[in-house]
């Protein structure tokens, strides 16, 4: 769904799932709630959270179909800051 807010201003877009009893819809909510809670935790392994960073390591271990960008750590801190400086 689609929800136009402030005049138009703001434009929030929303997600909808049935769920009526089925099997596949079973498997569809599934798979959209692993890939909902994957998404939380790889954004805040990219902000640095290193226990978030361990579990979508795990994650991606025990689910093969799901591949994160992992970030790397920044070896030296002086140099990022020289080369962010305006």
């Amino acid at each position: 769904w689609l929800c136009l807010l402030r005049r138009g201003e703001v434009i929030n877009g929303g997600f909808g799932l049935v769920l009526d009893g089925t099997q596949e819809a079973e498997q569809k909510a599934r798979m959209m709630l692993s890939w909902d809670v994957s998404n939380g935790v790889a954004r805040r392994c990219w902000s640095g959270n290193r226990k978030a960073y361990e579990i979508i390591c795990q994650t991606m271990q025990d689910n093969k179909g799901l591949v994160v960008t992992l970030p790397h750590e920044v070896a030296d801190e002086c140099m990022l800051q020289q080369a962010l400086r305006p």
